[in-house]
């Protein structure tokens, strides 16, 4: 059984297509219903909830806001009823990874059904079944932050961007600005400066490629703007770093590492 945290953020000015839904029908252990984003924000952040249901019929919007809210915070399972068979909304919801999508109108038994796929998080033998489902998330979110890794080292020598690799595997870009941030201790950017400035280090030590070959190989088109992070990051000159750990040049052809 479910304890669930219902979000009715149905727009009353509007006709409700087909018979209201009767939540009391709803087959749970639990069920707390909130009627504003902020609420159920607070009730996401201070109690455990095995799924949360945003009725968002007339505000798809919203509903889609309050999705991306959780998402930055939590990997709870989501629900949203009553949403527009636009296709829009429903890509949208899909990016946001929402477990189920029931646009309006939809009957008490089709959410039922919803909730009897998702399994709610048991007991893990420690005697505290939130622990069980915060190392779940975890293991969730290092296998996130380790795929946009393995997509940056196919493209990081590219003008990608963290809103961009979102986009392509359909992450949300708040969550991962955040879990990036957390499991690196450093930005997206500062990681993804790290990378190229490191690979140029290695490329100016150990190969005579010209600079402006080394600037380009590692995804700076702009000379300039090369020389300026490189100096900033390694705190002298790229001709100077070269000159300061002498030639230790290898057969290392352009294009193989």
């Amino acid at each position: 059984m479910h304890d669930i945290l219902l979000v009715d953020l149905e727009t009353h000015d509007v006709e409700t297509p087909g018979s209201p839904p009767d939540w009391n029908d709803l087959r749970c252990s639990r069920c707390r219903c909130v009627r504003s984003s902020s609420s159920a924000m607070q009730f996401v952040a201070l109690e455990p909830y095995t799924v949360v249901i945003i009725h968002a019929f007339g505000s798809d919007s919203a509903g889609m806001e309050l999705c991306e809210q959780i998402r930055c915070v939590s990997r709870v399972p989501i629900i949203v009823a009553g949403g527009s068979t636009d296709f829009y909304w429903t890509r949208k919801a899909l990016q946001l990874q929402v477990n189920d999508y029931l646009p309006a109108p939809f009957t008490i038994e089709e959410l039922s059904s919803s909730l009897q796929m998702i399994t709610p998080a048991t007991d893990s033998g420690d005697g505290n079944p939130c622990l069980r489902v915060s190392h779940v998330h975890a293991e969730k979110e290092d296998q996130v932050i380790q795929e946009v890794k393995e997509y940056l080292e196919d493209s990081k020598y590219q003008n990608v961007t963290l809103k961009e690799i979102a986009e392509r595997m359909h992450f949300n870009y708040s969550y991962l600005v955040q879990k990036f941030k957390f499991h690196e201790k450093m930005t997206f950017n500062e990681y993804l400066l790290q990378q190229r400035m490191e690979k140029a280090k290695f490329l100016l030590v150990h190969t005579d490629m010209k600079i402006y070959e080394i600037a380009d190989m590692v995804g700076y088109n702009d000379m300039d703007w090369f020389y300026k992070k490189f100096k900033s990051y390694a705190g002298v000159s790229a001709n100077m770093f070269r000159k300061m750990h002498g030639s230790q040049t290898v057969q290392i052809a352009s294009g193989q590492h």
